[in-house]
């Protein structure tokens, strides 16, 4: 009987292989369509020498979705998240290997016992409104995060600020209710806004940001484009290198890799994974692979029938192929996920189980009282590679007799959906395929929002309602462990027991893939999927 199962799920295999195949035909630019000049649009630019840009000393960025605010303190998905650090700064950042770095924090000592963070500013730096970024300015952007009725995502993450003092205009001391090993990663999340702006403009902030970045906020015009432009005032000298930015929403792959091979953008991500092996002969173009934290996986509401048997649960873990998975939606790019965090996330421990055993998964779907399946529905956003990705899930669990309607949904729209929902009861959620990644490079970044009952929508990101009482326990403790065996030893615990109560289809690990014309430098994907531009540059 497993040859048999096998034997389908190759078949199956085969088929999507080839309706994909044939998508990509279709989709892979304008069909030759001739532009202005005389030009085709699909070879322009096919020879040895690499063309210059057609946007002169600005650079257009191509990404597959819109973004969903410009809040700084309330940007939880990774294309605002984006957005935001091209205008705004923290006291800490990351580098491209997501290792903190003081940004607006000139140095910083910590006590003994991990409570009081005493940190020196960077002298002479203004916000694009010219106000000064001083201590006075960290204390009420931290107060702005913490109010509870703002309702911002980022109050979790500093509901242990006790205290912020600024003794002078250069020195702020932050003072904790107890040990929180992951707070200056925090700090890097929470981006400083001018204190002008936010008397301002209010509740408004995320259509008029004002932030002390390279870059000034121009336009922001949603479903079409962010325009940024070079702040000539900016505290590091040399930046930024090109005088404006433009953020364009592009969800079709085929558009998007069109986009490039023209020059219409200069940089685009992600890069299709199918057009990787084609386009890399092409020397206007480089291909950048980056190995991330970004997991793949299907939320699975687990206060909900018939999810909320660990059964059925688990069956459909087995039932999916995730080295098939890779193949035809990740094109070979990428890693099986084998925790609830990527290798590349602090504290990761591997877990064992969930091969592909479609007969396993049939025998639990009958133990749990489906033998015939059920039917369900699967919600996404609606750009390609997520909609191939579904479309790959509802064939596989077919097989093992679960039907599943495929909804997919512009980002904000999905939102909306989610986080609509004030309790577990009201929840219309039932299967989620998503990706995530620890902007604040953290394991609590990989953990807390995803699997602490705290964080329940809309307060955070656990759609799938898990609660376990020992990894709520687990996950406070290891925050405030300031001894990193024993925090790795919890995290340990805590991924171990996520992965036997399967809230989650574990599914990959994106190797995030991001393509650029040859005369483009200094723009980076970091490992997290954020798209850092602090540093761009046209050679002309």
């Amino acid at each position: 009987m497993k040859f048999k199962g096998k034997a389908w799920s190759m078949l199956m295999l085969l088929m999507i292989v080839a309706v994909v195949a044939a998508g990509c035909a279709s989709s892979n630019g304008n069909g030759g369509k001739t532009t202005e000049g005389g030009k085709n649009e699909t070879t322009e630019g096919s020879g040895t020498k690499p063309a210059g840009s057609k946007n002169g000393n600005n650079a257009i960025v191509a990404l597959n979705a819109n973004f969903i605010t410009l809040d700084p303190h309330n940007a939880g998905d990774t294309n605002s998240i984006s957005g935001v650090r091209s205008m705004y700064e923290g006291l800490m950042g990351f580098d491209e290997n997501m290792s903190l770095k003081p940004v607006l924090a000139d140095s910083y000592t910590i006590s003994e016992d991990g409570l009081v963070y005493t940190i020196k500013l960077k002298q002479g730096v203004k916000f694009h409104d010219g106000t000064d970024f001083n201590s006075e300015a960290v204390q009420i952007n931290l107060a702005r995060i913490q109010d509870e009725n703002n309702n911002l995502r980022m109050r979790k993450s500093f509901a242990k600020v006790a205290q912020v003092e600024t003794p002078d205009a250069d020195t702020v001391v932050i003072t904790l209710s107890e040990p929180y090993n992951a707070f200056l990663n925090k700090l890097a999340m929470g981006l400083m806004i001018s204190p002008a702006a936010l008397e301002q403009y209010g509740d408004k902030i995320g259509q008029n940001p004002v932030g002390t970045g390279p870059f000034k906020f121009k336009e922001w015009i949603e479903g079409d484009r962010l325009v940024v432009e070079k702040n000539a005032e900016y505290w590091e000298a040399g930046l930024p290198k090109v005088d404006s930015l433009t953020f364009k929403p592009v969800p079709e792959n085929g558009s998007r890799i069109a986009m490039l091979k023209t020059g219409e953008a200069d940089f685009i991500y992600p890069m299709p994974t199918e057009q990787v092996a084609q386009v890399e002969s092409d020397s206007n173009v480089v291909i950048d692979k980056t190995d991330s934290t970004i997991v793949r996986y299907i939320t699975l509401n687990t206060m909900k029938k018939p999810y909320d048997d660990l059964k059925v649960r688990q069956a459909i873990n087995y039932a999916i192929d995730k080295d098939a998975f890779i193949k035809v939606v990740k094109s070979g790019l990428g890693s099986v996920l084998d925790s609830s965090m990527s290798s590349k996330t602090q504290y990761y421990a591997k877990q064992e189980g969930y091969q592909y055993d479609l007969e396993k998964a049939k025998e639990l779907l009958k133990e749990a009282g489906y033998p015939d399946g059920f039917e369900a529905e699967i919600w996404g956003e609606n750009d390609s590679e997520t909609m191939k990705g579904m479309q790959f899930i509802a064939q596989q669990l077919a097989l093992a007799g679960i039907k599943l309607e495929v909804k997919s949904m512009e980002g904000a729209t999905l939102s909306d959906q989610i986080n609509s929902a004030k309790s577990p009861e009201e929840a219309k959620i039932q299967m989620w395929f998503v990706s995530w990644s620890p902007s604040s490079g953290d394991a609590d970044g990989a953990t807390r929002g995803l699997f602490s009952s705290e964080m329940f929508p809309p307060a955070g990101a656990n759609t799938a309602y898990y609660k376990n009482d020992n990894v709520d326990q687990w996950i406070a403790e290891a925050n405030r462990s300031i001894d990193a065996e024993k925090a790795k030893s919890t995290y340990a615990d805590i991924q171990q027991a996520i992965w036997n109560d399967a809230p989650w289809a574990f599914l990959a690990v994106d190797q995030v893939i991001s393509g650029k014309r040859a005369y483009l430098e200094g723009i980076k994907v970091y490992p997290d999927g954020s798209v850092n531009v602090r540093e761009a540059e046209v050679k002309q």
